[in-house]
């Protein structure tokens, strides 16, 4: 018996990222090219994927810089990729080379998350898979934890992580540092900083409509999750000793994230803070043309905040 034919009807338009279909289909417009773990002989730069949430499909590409001490002991940059929610993946080309070079150049084992993505899987699954996995990480850090992957176990300094992501992956990151600075249990990370790439908090002056339709539970415009600009004295809590900010001139997200840099330099939090304002450029450029002189000038900005501590 022949399938009925897809529905037509358009529930939701999000054009040109995704449409949803009153029969439930979601059509994407901007897909990735999925790239397998790889390891680079000109850096020593090794990569796998390990499986964390096999009911949900969670799971994380592990990259480690080159060893030259069987023991030695690196910094952790747990990464959460961007793509509204909605599109992007841990194995993506563009941030499986992005990471590569980041783990080379700042010689940090890296967690590149991979969560359930909206809209069929709704806000807080994104917060929840990361949460997940950042307790699998915090595992191996134990006396008698029960972690296991021994690159973690040989190589992961858990007293120097630092949480990162652009757009919605900065968002994500954001709330995980707002979690494990709330959390009081010891298998939960305590990250030193946090780097967020032009970060998605929201659209200033107009109804946020990818929100309502990743989260329609929550409203944007003062949540701790959608806007934490909104909320400064949640900032002041953050903990870690320092923040990086990135934002682009062109950025149509600009705004929020200077507004979230300001909020959070009054807050009262006393941290480290810096800002990294690309001039020209637009969203997440750095991953999209990574060879120009504005994403090299982000890395090393990147790269000497990750190694400075």
């Amino acid at each position: 018996m022949a399938s009925p034919p897809a529905s037509t009807k358009v529930v939701h338009d999000f054009f040109p990222i995704f449409r949803v279909y009153d029969d439930g289909r979601v059509e994407r417009f901007k897909n990735h090219v999925s790239v397998p773990p790889t390891d680079d002989p000109e850096t020593g730069v090794q990569s796998k994927d390990v499986v964390i949430v096999p009911e949900n499909n969670v799971w994380a590409r592990l990259y480690l810089p080159k060893v030259t001490d069987g023991a030695e002991k690196f910094p952790v940059l747990f990464y959460i990729h961007g793509g509204a929610f909605s599109i992007e993946s841990a194995s993506s080309a563009t941030y499986d080379k992005y990471l590569h070079a980041v783990t080379a150049k700042a010689n940090v084992v890296t967690v590149s998350v991979e969560y359930r993505l909206a809209p069929e899987h709704k806000l807080p699954a994104c917060y929840d898979d990361s949460w997940a996995v950042m307790q699998w990480v915090a595992s191996h850090g134990k006396d008698g934890g029960q972690g296991s992957d021994p690159w973690l176990k040989t190589h992961a300094d858990l007293s120097r992580v630092f949480l990162a992501g652009d757009s919605a992956g900065a968002n994500i990151a954001h709330y995980m540092m707002v979690k494990a600075s709330e959390e009081k249990s010891q298998d939960c990370l305590k990250p030193v900083g946090m780097i967020l790439g032009h970060p998605y908090f929201g659209i200033s002056g107009e109804p946020d409509k990818l929100w309502e339709i990743v989260y329609p539970d929550c409203p944007a415009s003062g949540d701790p999750m959608g806007n934490p600009a909104a909320i400064p004295g949640l900032l002041s809590q953050l903990g870690c000793s320092k923040i990086l900010v990135c934002i682009a001139e062109k950025d149509f997200i600009r705004d929020r994230g200077l507004k979230y840099y300001e909020a959070l330099k009054n807050s009262g939090w006393g941290g480290h803070l810096e800002l990294v304002d690309s001039d020209g450029e637009e969203h997440v450029f750095h991953l999209l043309n990574p060879t120009c002189e504005q994403a090299d000038l982000m890395m090393n900005r990147v790269v000497a905040f990750l190694k400075s501590t």
